[in-house]
């Protein structure tokens, strides 16, 4: 008995998932359709690729937190279609939207490490700053007209896999090596559980924290490709509540909000959830509003449950 509910307790967000999966499955028979399941995998890999960045902040500790994803999504969007629609080659728009995305993790990075400001504050402040330059960049408009050698990042599938997919099992799969495999993945779980003892151990805290950011910089402007591929517009609006998303998927996975426990594969499942939530009540045609409501609920029955079960 106690084996089973320590395997339940270990194990609760696949549980959760699971009997999810299963209800669906009876409620509605073409949950389980090939079709919808490729669907939801592919709306699925924005938020979990942002979620894995989310997830390596928050594991770092000193209540770190990225609210300027979404912002990064828009304005990583955005330069990567003007410069596109400029004529420049894709894999250099890509590279340059990256190269943003990356700037403004860096941007994060200087500030919580080296100028003490909470990350809540400072990641904030760059989420309303960027989101206004995504604005004025774009001049409240949306870029559109991308062709299909854009959009087919975003659309296209390889071996009937949605591109999407295989981009978000790519960076899955380098960041769980990176957290269980390297040095880095050590130093970023140390930290989380006790920044002055790494610091005391001789790792360089501040760098690693600004290090983290750049990486949710980067899986964030990775999700602002994506998302302007598939709709084959870039909005100012994009990315609006995707910090939201993301943190529910690290918090549902399992992840301590507090630091230094948590794995990416338990962020992964929490992504899952939250997709398979969103497609289950749009196959039941619940409407948006109250969609929002029954995720918020789920959300903080998971962090009682998880917070009863530390206790």
């Amino acid at each position: 008995m106690n084996s089973f509910k320590s395997f339940i307790v270990k194990y609760k967000s696949l549980v959760v998932l699971i009997i999810l999966v299963v209800i669906l499955s009876i409620a509605m028979p073409r949950f389980l359709t090939i079709s919808n399941l490729l669907n939801v995998l592919t709306q699925i890999s924005i938020n979990a690729i942002i979620a894995i960045g989310m997830c390596i902040v928050i594991l770092s500790g000193s209540g770190g937190i990225d609210l300027s994803v979404g912002s990064v999504v828009a304005i990583t969007g955005a330069i990567a279609a003007s410069l596109y629609k400029s004529g420049i080659n894709l894999p250099v728009c890509i590279l340059c939207a990256l190269g943003v995305g990356a700037l403004i993790g860096f941007a994060n990075g200087l500030l919580t490490a080296k100028q003490k400001i909470q990350p809540f504050i400072a990641t904030l402040c760059t989420q309303i700053i960027f989101r206004g330059i995504t604005y004025v960049y774009t001049d409240g408009k949306p870029i559109s007209g991308l062709d299909d050698s854009f959009t087919a990042i975003g659309n296209n599938r390889v071996l009937g896999i949605p591109i999407p997919v295989i981009i978000t099992l790519i960076i899955f799969l380098i960041t769980l090596y990176i957290l269980n495999e390297t040095v880095l993945g050590r130093h970023i779980y140390a930290n989380g559980g006790n920044e002055d003892c790494t610091r005391l151990s001789g790792v360089s805290t501040d760098r690693l924290k600004i290090l983290v950011y750049i990486i949710s910089g980067l899986t964030a402007a990775t999700s602002g490709i994506i998302v302007t591929a598939r709709i084959g517009s870039a909005s100012p609006n994009a990315g609006l509540g995707y910090e939201t998303d993301a943190i529910a998927a690290v918090v549902l996975g399992g992840t301590r909000m507090s630091g230094g426990e948590g794995t990416m594969l338990g962020t992964m499942i929490g992504a899952v959830i939250l997709g398979v939530i969103d497609n289950g009540l749009n196959l039941m045609n619940v409407n948006p509003f109250y969609q929002s409501i029954v995720k918020g609920v789920i959300i903080l029955l998971a962090v009682f449950l998880d917070k009863k079960n530390k206790e």
